[in-house]
């Protein structure tokens, strides 16, 4: 370390210690509210880390992130902006103390769960080492968050991938409330790197030398494609979990024992000692850091709050074109729903090699219903990546290369298995737009099964769209043709929103006529599968079909039905709805899932909302038996609506 890299390393020390002096003192004052979580005592590891990185590199931070960030060079001014929720914060007042980021920066976002970042740092990792651009990411971690799933399923992807990624655990004594005797069994995280087969280091924390050099070494060995490394820096936060923590678990003997340890009077110390910096010049940059401190308050307090129309401002992409679809022919080919979708991931792989694939047994296998069939042989292991059963790191690697550049299709192989990704999905993907300012782009879609009909039974049998459909930030795409599901996948692939995109399992095998050329479906537009004048049936999924057999069924009967397919849950297309209620006057809703709090309940509602005025009848539902879903052949079959039960509600509301 040379002179003038140490006195970069003290800048950043002290700026990262008035900082959180001036938040402690305006948090006492009511300023800054909320959940405020201070680095104070740790100051070391993030400018020692950060030093050893290069300007292009990535890093993923904590709820206690405001070290990093500053180590990795934010301007204070937007960051005390940020934390008192001004307008000119770095996400516009809508990220806070937690969820600090700049992507310009590579910053990749402070995250508020703990071990959120983990496999986001996994996917930074993969899209730098499938692009081959040399990128490092720092993955920045507690000792509580060694505990998380999300930490083995992201370590083990990464070793196996040899991903550039250093994963740097501040193993500050506690988690939350709960010491290290009472998380795990042994003394040294760091000694989970065998299992994994990566290195692994432990070292002091407070000892800026140290971590520099470790995490310099570290960044060597995982730039140069040897993989990733697990360095546990030891420390120590002096102040509570939170602010206002009232630390009925701690010793105070013992903070101040480590208070007189601290990592900024020991570096300075050590650099008068070895003459690379004079404790004179060191008071200055000391004394420099408390002054910009202080225009960072004036700025802060005195810049605005963000207008009223900020406030639903940032959560989706701005809408782009899609392409024009250049047809040479109008030949169509029939194929399979299965065959389609597989046909349009084809297509998007070899329109841009951006677009990558990862999955459980999405390779050489195909996936359990051959979707992804034959594109590992065309597009070769880098593109199409078979991976280990972990759901999280599925998801968080497909959020964390989405975030730096890539357009990946993430495969959770039933619906049902989601549920151990929904942090990575709910809590990442959807929010990270708004709660980063709007500036981060997050394109990819998560393929995933839904519905009964295969025997399966109760884990791998749900029809939970709704979910999804709940969560501000997701789009939600559910075709029910070969013919919607090749077009929908290849503007969910091109949408740079985060796409749910559910297929039912019972309708690979369906088949229908699809242009033999690429072709766009917009997402948010319904498609009426048949019109009719007495009674509109709007159905989803696999009830599509059931619809237009009611639909025959009736037509005998002399009642003429109309079946309107969303195709997208969420954006909703109201107006196709409502244009046809306004002809038919009854409307039914069909879905697989049950019919409370579901597509049918909101469907229902938006009727009762935006067409109440055209309705001649009560709004009837149409869904699923509300038990788990049973194994017998037989009581499947009842769980599931068919034609006749929809026949019987359209019958109702005449």
């Amino acid at each position: 370390m040379d002179s003038d890299l140490a006195r970069q390393i003290l800048e950043r020390m002290c700026l990262i210690r008035h900082f959180e002096q001036k938040v402690v003192k305006l948090f006492q004052q009511g300023l800054i509210r909320g959940a405020t979580h201070v680095y104070l005592g740790e100051e070391a590891i993030a400018a020692g880390a950060c030093a050893a990185l290069q300007p292009s590199d990535y890093i993923t931070s904590t709820h206690r992130g405001h070290g990093h960030v500053i180590a990795r060079g934010l301007d204070v001014k937007p960051m005390l902006a940020e934390l008192l929720g001004k307008a000119t914060g770095y996400c516009r007042g809508k990220g806070g103390s937690m969820h600090i980021a700049d992507m310009k920066r590579g910053i990749l976002g402070a995250n508020g769960v703990v071990g959120g970042g983990i496999p986001l740092s996994t996917g930074a990792g993969l899209k730098s080492a499938y692009k081959k651009t040399g990128q490092v990411t720092l993955c920045f971690f507690g000792d509580g968050a060694a505990q998380q799933g999300g930490f083995h399923e992201a370590l083990n992807m990464a070793a196996l991938w040899k991903l550039p990624v250093v994963y740097i655990c501040e193993n500050n004594c506690f988690a939350l409330t709960t010491p290290n005797c009472d998380e795990c069994c042994i003394d040294d995280i760091a000694d989970r790197a065998a299992g994994y087969g990566i290195p692994g280091y432990v070292i002091d924390g407070n000892d800026v030398f140290a971590v520099y050099e470790t995490v310099k070494q570290a960044v060597e060995h995982a730039r140069s494609g040897q993989g990733p490394v697990l360095i546990e820096c030891k420390t120590y936060r002096w102040y509570g979990h939170y602010l206002g923590d009232p630390e009925v678990y701690r010793d105070k003997a013992e903070v101040q024992e480590w208070i007189a340890r601290e990592p900024i009077a020991r570096f300075v110390r050590e650099l008068d000692e070895s003459d690379l910096l004079s404790s004179e010049e060191a008071a200055r940059v000391d004394a420099a850091a408390a002054a910009e401190l202080d225009e960072a308050e004036k700025f802060a307090l005195e810049s605005p709050p963000p207008a009223a129309e900020e406030l639903t401002q940032g959560l989706w992409a701005p809408d782009k074109p899609l392409p024009a679809a250049v047809r040479k022919s109008d030949r169509t080919i029939e194929t399979t729903y299965c065959r389609a979708i597989n046909q349009g991931l084809r297509e998007a792989l070899a329109a841009d090699e951006d677009v990558v694939i990862l999955g459980e047994d999405v390779g050489l296998h195909g996936g359990p219903f051959q979707v992804t069939q034959g594109l590992f042989a065309e597009f070769g292991g880098e593109r199409v990546r078979n991976t280990p059963l972990s759901e999280a790191a599925i998801a968080g690697c497909t959020v964390g290369s989405a975030l730096t550049g890539l357009r990946p299709v993430g495969e959770i192989m039933y619906i049902d298995f989601t549920t151990i990704a929904l942090d990575q999905i709910v809590n990442q993907a959807a929010k990270m737009r708004y709660m980063f300012g709007g500036e981060a782009a997050v394109p990819l879609v998560i393929r995933t099964m839904i519905g009964a009909g295969t025997r399966s039974s109760g884990q791998h049998s749900q029809s939970l769209e709704a979910w999804f459909c709940h969560v501000p930030g997701l789009k939600v795409v559910m075709p029910s043709t070969p013919y919607d599901a090749k077009g929908l996948i290849r503007s969910a692939i091109l949408d740079d929103n985060p796409v749910i995109f559910i297929e039912t399992k019972r309708l690979y095998n369906v088949k229908g006529q699809v242009p033999d050329e690429e072709y766009f479906i917009p997402l948010g537009k319904a498609d009426v599968k048949r019109a009719g004048k007495d009674a509109t049936v709007i159905a989803t999924g696999a009830q599509v079909h059931e619809a237009l057999k009611a639909a025959e069924a009736l037509s005998s009967e002399g009642i003429d039905v109309e079946v309107i397919d969303p195709r997208t849950l969420y954006p909703l297309d109201k107006e196709t709805i409502v244009e046809s209620l306004k002809k038919t006057g009854r409307a039914v809703v069909a879905s697989d899932a049950i019919a409370r709090f579901g597509p049918c309940a909101e469907i229902a509602a938006v009727i009762m909302e935006e067409a109440f005025d055209y309705l001649d009848a009560p709004v009837k539902r149409v869904g699923g038996v509300e038990v788990p879903m049973p194994y017998a052949g037989e009581l499947e079959a009842l769980t599931i609506p068919n034609a006749a039960v929809i026949a019987r509600a359209v019958r109702g509301v005449l």
